[in-house]
């Protein structure tokens, strides 16, 4: 199992998460069964979302006697209420689940706490009016979170947040197709059938400054919606029109800017071993180029996937890296200083390019990477 650095908050992670719906099968003691699998190949991190207290219990009792080999990722706003989970802006009820939440968990801190659930910019207004953001601060200053995260499936809303400098981890629905969609307050409009009629181009740009944004800012991006529910797995569900495996699945999330760990739904020790699969795939299992650059309903033309068909460079320029620190620097508007100590330590700069070409005639889809350099030389001096 790899690890990453979670953003600035000094945790590492494996690359490979685990999300939670897979606990509640069979009765819940599916739940022991895949942390058990977890430990013993090093998946060190998962997303508790889930407010069942039946679920939370049988979590606590699975990390009992190893809470300090994971890291907890749980959801502050999350409660159960009536029989049912409930997403709440209440503070009295969000201070009660939390502390049913440590109970059940049988823990006295969480790692970090996640605030559910924002797509709307009046959502995010009534987090900070309501003193959600303040109750978090609140629990990190007594050590019952360790850091302050946010989900959203919006990237506009998410960037708000990123950019009030609050929050330090954001949990994300990435994936290939989602990544064409615009802005919507509404997450259903994701993976609602009509949105897929056209064939698309290029990703969203709203969605690509908020992971430049995240890198630039320290802030570590934990994936959920990886396999988009399992549509991308099947050719006959999957908007691109084509299906893709786990492992490609994965890649993709994992080079995308400020991604640590890729939350992989499994409802069974045998579909967890699939995403953990990843870790020994070649480089042959992991490209997703090819399929992407076949596919009948989605076209990526001009746009840098940094899946790095452009190597080898015969002066040994690392094309995807200059063109994602490139990027960074454009969406900033500058170059931060974290962005420019990167570049400055690759083993050779966009100056060193002889513009042969070579790396534009293997890249499938079609980027003006000569022009991306002399950008590059423009932006950093060389």
């Amino acid at each position: 199992m790899q690890y990453r650095e979670l953003g600035n908050t000094g945790l590492l992670v494996s690359e490979i998460g685990m999300g939670c719906e897979g606990f509640f099968e069979k009765d819940c003691t599916m739940a022991k069964e895949l942390f058990d699998l977890a430990e013993r190949e090093g998946i060190n991190y998962f997303d508790l979302y889930a407010s069942d207290p039946e679920l939370r219990k049988a979590v606590g009792n699975a990390l009992s006697g190893r809470r300090e080999k994971f890291i907890i990722q749980s959801h502050i706003c999350s409660v159960w209420k009536n029989g049912q989970y409930l997403r709440t802006r209440n503070l009295a009820e969000v201070k009660a689940g939390f502390a049913e939440m440590l109970d059940l968990l049988q823990t006295d801190y969480i790692d970090v706490g996640m605030i559910h659930y924002c797509d709307a910019e009046k959502d995010w207004k009534e987090i900070v009016d309501n003193g959600i953001l303040d109750y978090a601060r609140e629990l990190k200053a007594k050590g019952q979170i360790r850091h302050i995260g946010l989900s959203s499936h919006n990237p506009v809303v998410a960037l708000k947040a990123i950019e009030s400098d609050s929050i330090e981890v954001l949990m994300f629905s990435v994936n290939p197709v989602y990544d064409l969609q615009p802005p919507t307050e509404n997450v259903d409009d994701l993976w609602a059938d009509d949105v897929y009629r056209n064939t698309y181009t290029n990703m969203d740009p709203d969605r690509q400054r908020l992971y430049e944004v995240c890198q630039s800012k320290g802030v570590g991006i934990t994936v959920m919606k990886c396999f988009a529910g399992g549509d991308l797995l099947s050719a006959e569900l999957s908007p691109a029109g084509a299906a893709l495996t786990p492992t490609q699945c994965i890649h993709y999330c994992l080079t995308r800017p400020a991604v640590a760990t890729v939350l992989c739904g499994a409802h069974s020790t045998e579909q967890l071993m699939e995403s953990i699969a990843y870790e020994t795939a070649s480089d042959t299992e992991r490209d997703y180029a090819a399929a992407f650059a076949s596919f009948p309903k989605i076209s990526w033309n001009g746009h840098c996937m940094y899946c790095s068909h452009c190597a080898p460079c015969p002066v040994r320029i690392s094309v995807a890296d200059v063109t994602k620190f490139l990027n960074l620097a454009i969406s900033n508007g500058a170059v931060p200083e974290t962005v420019r100590e990167h570049y400055k330590v690759l083993e050779a700069h966009a100056s060193d390019c002889v513009e042969c070409g070579a790396c534009e005639s293997r890249c499938p889809f079609g980027v003006a990477i000569r022009k991306n350099m002399r950008k590059a030389v423009e932006v950093f001096g060389y």
